[in-house]
């Protein structure tokens, strides 16, 4: 419990860094002597930094040892703080955001992994719960707590708050901590590195500029057709690679590729879409003051933490399969009712659809991110983890610019002229938006009832139960026919064979 607290405590400092400054910019462009927009450049290097170093963290654990990284990505994103706090102009407060960037993409995929590594396949739903509550928390309150430090103190401690935080982890860590090593010295894979590199920077860049208000389209989809390249072109690389940097071949295990990619992937990215459409349709369609606004937030973040505490619970008693299809379907329909607000609707109408969808993402991404590692091999551990954590950034960094594009379906159904929005376009939005949760939550229809059953204590009755349900992949390969076992644990049902 004590790793996953700290992996957590370190998941959250990464994502609130990456959502929180957005209400500080006015304050801190003054400071700079600069224009507020120039001041994003702070945001897009801390994301891209991201993007790049993510692949690399798998490698860095096994050559370096997990604690070792762990406890120096803290280290330095710590001091990248206390740098950004120091800053006085725009190049140094980007240098320090760029450092900070390496920092995290070093910090939450290694501690993801120590609480791998750590956890009982029994114990795997809740450290993930826990682990996962800081990335679904974090961008909900990272704006309304920098517009509060900003107005009441100074932009600076949005930083200086991360350092008191870091030396306790850091404490923590180098006492409790064991520090894992892979026992084969795997070559690093510069080419892999390079293509990933400039492809997932290139790709997160353009999504992210289709966001932004007065830009030249044409830019952005250059940047994204330039970046799906280098990506096809890194793919194509990692699958002949020996040693890629990205591990590929670990889509082909059904338990892995389904939460983290296939099914999963539409309410990543439509919960990317939240930061940036529930702030426009609350103040421009509905007239709400900023801090109302916020306020409203908050209330999301309410729905996912009370719900921590019965998703365990949910999934023993239905199993991975049954949670993650219907549930999927349950976020689709509050995410839909997002459609029905008007500037009339009552405030606790809306605070209460904000506190049902908090409540089944929750169940949603808590439970993928515990599925997508009960058939994973300790020893490919870290390449999971790697690959997972670097189609997580892409999918929610896709988040604003499927946002901006179903924003502006809105406005052509609409004949709305720009760059006016009224509550109608946000409503073909959110109508898009859960239809892409349904489509992709259907996707779990395709799991094996006793997929995951290790980790979930499911019993599936009769036939299904296939020995108590107690299949971790061990166990399966063990006890039942290696055909059957991949059926059992690898998501494929038994009348497919």
């Amino acid at each position: 419990m004590l790793i996953a607290l700290l992996a957590a405590c370190a998941f959250f400092m990464e994502q609130l860094d990456g959502s929180i400054i957005a209400t500080a910019l006015p304050q801190m462009a003054k400071t700079f002597h600069e224009n507020p927009v120039n001041l994003s450049i702070g945001i897009s290097a801390y994301l891209l930094t991201l993007a790049i170093f993510i692949p690399a963290s798998g490698w860095m654990a096994d050559r370096y040892g997990s604690k070792n990284v762990f406890l120096g990505a803290i280290a330095i994103f710590t001091a990248a703080s206390v740098l950004c706090g120091w800053s006085n102009a725009l190049w140094s407060f980007t240098a320090a955001r760029v450092l900070q960037g390496f920092g995290g993409a070093m910090m939450v995929p290694v501690g993801r992994l120590v609480v791998l590594r750590t956890s009982d396949k029994r114990d795997l739903i809740n450290m993930m719960q826990l682990v996962s509550v800081p990335g679904l928390v974090a961008p909900v309150i990272g704006p309304p707590v920098g517009g509060f430090i900003t107005t009441f103190a100074s932009w600076r401690w949005i930083f200086y708050l991360n350092v008191p935080i870091g030396l306790l982890g850091l404490a923590l860590v180098a006492a409790f901590m064991t520090n894992y090593r892979a026992e084969e010295r795997r070559s690093f894979d510069t080419m892999g590195f390079f293509l990933s590199g400039i492809g997932l920077a290139a790709l997160l860049f353009g999504l992210n500029q289709l966001g932004v208000a007065n830009l030249d389209r044409a830019i952005a989809y250059v940047l994204i057709a330039f970046g799906a390249v280098f990506c096809a072109l890194a793919a194509a690389h990692m699958l002949r690679a020996p040693h890629p940097l990205l591990d590929l071949s670990l889509l082909r295990i059904p338990t892995f590729a389904l939460p983290t990619l296939f099914a999963g992937a539409g309410l990543r990215v439509v919960i990317g879409s939240t930061p940036f459409l529930w702030p426009l349709m609350f103040q421009i369609g509905m007239g709400m003051t900023a801090f109302v606004s916020g306020l409203v937030f908050f209330a999301c973040a309410a729905g996912d933490l009370w719900m921590k505490a019965y998703s365990a619970r949910l999934v023993r008693r239905f199993g991975f399969r049954r949670t993650l299809l219907y549930n999927g379907f349950a976020a689709a329909a509050a995410f839909g009712l997002c459609a029905t607000f008007s500037a009339t609707t009552p405030f606790v109408v809306i605070a209460l659809v904000l506190f049902a969808i908090g409540m089944f993402r929750s169940v949603q991404f808590g439970n993928v991110n515990a599925l997508a590692y009960v058939d994973i091999p300790p020893e490919r551990m870290s390449a999971a983890t790697s690959l997972a954590s670097t189609t997580h950034q892409v999918l929610f960094g896709s988040g604003i610019a499927f946002g901006a594009l179903a924003l502006q379906l809105g406005t052509w159904w609409n004949h709305t002229p720009p760059p006016n929005f009224t509550v109608a376009d946000f409503r073909v939005a959110f109508i898009v938006g859960a239809a892409l949760i349904a489509i992709s939550s259907a996707r779990f229809a395709r799991l094996d009832p006793r997929a995951g059953a290790a980790a979930s204590g499911h019993r599936a009755g009769g036939r299904e139960a296939l020995g108590g349900g107690e299949l971790g992949l061990g166990a399966a390969q063990s006890e039942i026919p290696e055909r059957l076992a991949g059926a059992a644990v690898g998501g494929v049902r038994a009348e497919e064979l």
